[in-house]
């Protein structure tokens, strides 16, 4: 299976870290021609490094995904580059505390341009690409967005909209031949929570607590995200759509107590 997308072609946004870069080094072992979006011009290089790519098989996309003219154009270069789209991964995301009492406007709004309107932007956009090709799209959801947690009230909403949205469309490009999934991943280490503003003494605590909370008793690892993705992409999962797969370690079937 190592060379089972040497003829296929992945979008990737949040690709400089976490789950996106995991994913981006997964499909380009597999021989995926890649377009990788982020916003460190210096780690897209450094990824493009790790990939071995040349330009014929790697793409870096420098992108702010807030910006919807931003998401039309990674789509558009990706096209123009490599002559199409085979695999959409919607992994760039956001994370920030907030609460109904405490939650501001623009807080909200850019949890959401982030989480929930960049993906539709990029779906939308790469449809004919996609429908040409009888692609498929992955949306890197959350925990989340099946179950409800205090504190993180727009990144819940953003996610649980992510999840609708995948199975929506799912439902209308099924005669296109075009499947949409998501994964709905526990807690993973990645930079996500730090960038969202969390120090580096919390996030280990928040780490240590985590294994408390994740009937596994640990946290998940990126690669093991890509892993999913990458099958859920593969001819393997060719009757699969509109499905939001749980790789938490069994954190959704757990209640408060």
């Amino acid at each position: 299976m190592n060379n089972e997308f040497t003829k296929k072609i992945l979008l990737v946004t949040g690709a400089t870290s976490g789950i996106g870069k995991a994913t981006a080094l997964r499909f380009a072992a597999a021989g995926a021609a890649i377009a990788v979006v982020g916003r460190d011009e210096a780690a897209l290089a450094k990824l493009g490094e790790s990939c071995g790519g040349s330009a014929e098989r790697f793409l870096p996309l420098k992108a702010d995904l807030s910006s919807a003219a931003a998401a039309e154009r990674v789509v558009t270069e990706t096209v123009a580059h490599f002559g199409g789209v085979d695999v959409l991964v919607n992994a760039a995301g956001h994370i920030a505390n907030g609460t109904i009492a405490d939650t501001s406007l623009e807080a909200w709004d850019a949890m959401l341009q982030i989480n929930l309107r960049a993906p539709f932007t990029l779906m939308q956009q790469a449809l004919p690409a996609l429908s040409e090709r009888r692609g498929n799209i992955v949306n890197v959801s959350s925990v989340t967005g099946l179950r409800a947690f205090p504190g993180v009230l727009a990144y819940c909403v953003s996610k649980a909209g992510l999840d609708q949205l995948t199975r929506c469309a799912a439902l209308e490009l099924a005669s296109r031949g075009v499947r949409v999934n998501a994964v709905n991943p526990g807690v993973v280490v990645t930079e996500i929570h730090k960038r969202g503003g969390m120090s580096e003494e919390k996030y280990d605590a928040f780490l240590e607590h985590s294994r408390t909370t994740h009937p596994l008793g640990r946290v998940g690892t990126a690669d093991e995200i890509a892993e999913l993705i990458f099958f859920l992409a593969s001819e393997r999962a060719s009757w699969i759509t509109g499905a939001t797969y749980s790789i938490d370690g069994g954190r959704a079937q757990t209640c408060a107590r």
